[in-house]
């Protein structure tokens, strides 16, 4: 099977690929979200992650971002799913995120890694985080980890 794509591209708009990498992160029966709040007053709730920048894995990436949006310190575990995602940002910027999706845990906590202000880290059951999670490559990545951890 290949890679999923998500979302629906907008006609005549530009998505040009932006390699990313996401941690499904459990501690004690919950996941780890990410709320992310616009200047305007909406927002959007995903998975720890964000692009993989030049000469970084997209390990070092789960990681890095981890810590910038969360303050968590993980230990990143094996790749859950791959998935391709049509996204247009909170200021208009439109990319196809070809992310990676890893199984993580934390390791600590470190408020001084958290550097992106308008990030909120806060922990739900799994299911509970299907419902809140907006990107459906998010969800398709939840419902996966779900899925491995049954067998």
């Amino acid at each position: 099977m290949g890679i999923p794509q998500f979302g629906r591209p907008d006609v005549g708009r530009d998505y040009p690929d932006r390699p990313a990498a996401f941690a499904v992160v459990e501690r004690d029966g919950k996941i780890a979200l990410v709320r992310v709040t616009f200047e305007d007053g909406g927002g959007r709730t995903d998975l720890p992650g964000g692009g993989v920048d030049p000469g970084e894995t997209e390990a070092q990436a789960a990681i890095r971002e981890c810590g910038e949006e969360a303050g968590l310190v993980i230990d990143i575990g094996a790749e859950v799913v791959r998935a391709d995602h049509y996204f247009v940002n909170e200021k208009g910027v439109s990319r196809n995120t070809r992310g990676v999706f890893f199984a993580a845990r934390v390791v600590r906590e470190a408020a001084p890694l958290k550097i992106e202000e308008d990030h909120t880290l806060y922990w739900a059951d799994p299911h509970e985080a299907l419902l809140a999670l907006d990107r459906e490559s998010h969800v398709w990545a939840l419902v996966s980890w779900l899925r491995e951890r049954r067998a």
